[in-house]
């Protein structure tokens, strides 16, 4: 008993340790979307997310969603940090595609209410406590392992919401068409996109909560796999893709399709076989590709394309554990339709509260002078400013 506990233990810390490896993840990939002006707001929003999402979970969300702190597989300590890693992503989610022209404090105003109640009351329909258990709106037989609409879904639904209320970036949509505002930084992307790679085999195996038998170890070790299955066969299929059409291979597009099959695989990486994680991935890098340019046509403007990565895969995600695995149909339906419903409205119901009071959206000239110098007072490009 004591080492299977033990054991147990460690892996949840070991598995939390890889997620949090996402937090410069996020940082590097947005950093380098953006352009030079707004990197250093981008790397203080990201920190500001980890630090004061941890810490409304630590003092409030954690026990909305499980009702308590007890656990007797592990030490509830490792247990707590495990949950914990998880709840800054979704802002992480929404922070990213709001970039540029949000403004640092009212998103941490959104990002307590998001940490302490919205994303918490989702983990209890879910994975915790259960509130809704016995009625007809009960979602906890949705199987979503590490949640693609658990956690990706609903902060791009939080994200939804911010983009209706924010609007796009000044200059983004000129008489109907889009301009194009290319990446600042290539390298920091491709690494950012790797750290997410590498967290994910926490976010997902960590996911599977115990490694202290065979058959545990198996799952977790099938479910790494599948994972990183997922990923290879997005960037596969987005390659192949970019080069069929235009004979150019854009690396942006690429990591993004592997996110794309990342996202998509969490739902269910710990049922499949390792041949349906290359479909799986291979149409969620299809769905980024076909979504990028769909959100564009509607000027929702998504500097980083999470509303395509995470929603749309969050979504593709849930419905393929129903059509890959022996779970119903209706019950990954169900649960995509209430997370929607509560995540979306919750969350433009705070975020308009909020802008009426602390107005999100930095003005246009502050947009012009770059949020860097507006928003911190401190530049990560000093020497190579320009307002475009």
């Amino acid at each position: 008993m004591d080492t299977a506990y033990i054991l147990n233990t460690f892996f949840a810390l070991f598995a939390m340790t890889l997620i949090i490896f996402m937090v410069p993840g996020f940082a590097m990939l947005e950093a380098g979307l953006v352009r030079t002006k707004n990197v250093s707001a981008v790397l203080m929003t990201n920190t500001m997310i980890y630090s004061v999402a941890s810490m409304a979970f630590l003092l409030v969300g954690y026990s909305l969603a499980f009702g308590g702190w007890e656990s007797s597989s592990m030490s509830i300590w490792a247990a707590f940090l495990f949950q914990m890693a998880f709840v800054g992503k979704t802002v992480n989610i929404m922070s990213g595609g709001v970039s540029e022209r949000t403004r640092i404090f009212p998103l941490t105003l959104f990002t307590i209410v998001m940490a302490a109640i919205i994303y918490p009351v989702v983990v209890n329909l879910t994975w915790g406590a259960n509130w809704l258990k016995g009625t007809w709106l009960d979602i906890s037989a949705m199987h979503d392992l590490a949640g693609s609409t658990v956690i990706h879904s609903t902060g791009a639904w939080a994200l939804l919401a911010a983009i209706l209320i924010i609007g796009p970036r000044k200059g983004r949509y000129k008489n109907g068409k889009v301009r194009v505002i290319p990446a600042s930084n290539i390298p920091l992307v491709t690494l950012g996109a790797f750290l997410l790679w590498i967290g994910w085999f926490g976010f997902n195996g960590g996911s599977v909560s115990s490694i202290s038998s065979k058959e545990a170890a198996d799952s977790v070790a099938l479910t790494i796999m599948n994972t990183n299955t997922a990923g290879l066969a997005g960037a596969i299929m987005a390659m192949i893709v970019l080069y069929i059409r235009y004979r150019k291979l854009d690396i942006t597009m690429i990591l993004n399709g592997a996110l794309g099959g990342l996202v998509a695989i969490t739902a269910g990486a710990d049922l499949f076989n390792i041949y349906e994680p290359i479909l799986i991935g291979a149409v969620g890098a299809l769905l980024v590709m076909l979504a990028v340019p769909f959100f564009d046509r509607l000027q929702i403007d998504d500097p980083v394309g999470a509303l395509s990565v995470h929603l749309i895969n969050g979504i593709w995600g849930t419905l393929a554990v129903a059509l890959f695995a022996d779970v119903s149909l209706w019950a990954q339906i169900k649960g995509i339709l209430v997370v929607a419903i509560f995540a979306f409205a919750s969350s433009y119901a705070v975020i308009y509260l909020i802008d009426r009071f602390v107005p999100f959206r930095a003005t246009d000239d502050e947009q012009l002078e770059g949020l860097d110098y507006v928003e911190c007072g401190m530049e990560s490009y000093p020497e190579f400013k320009q307002s475009i």
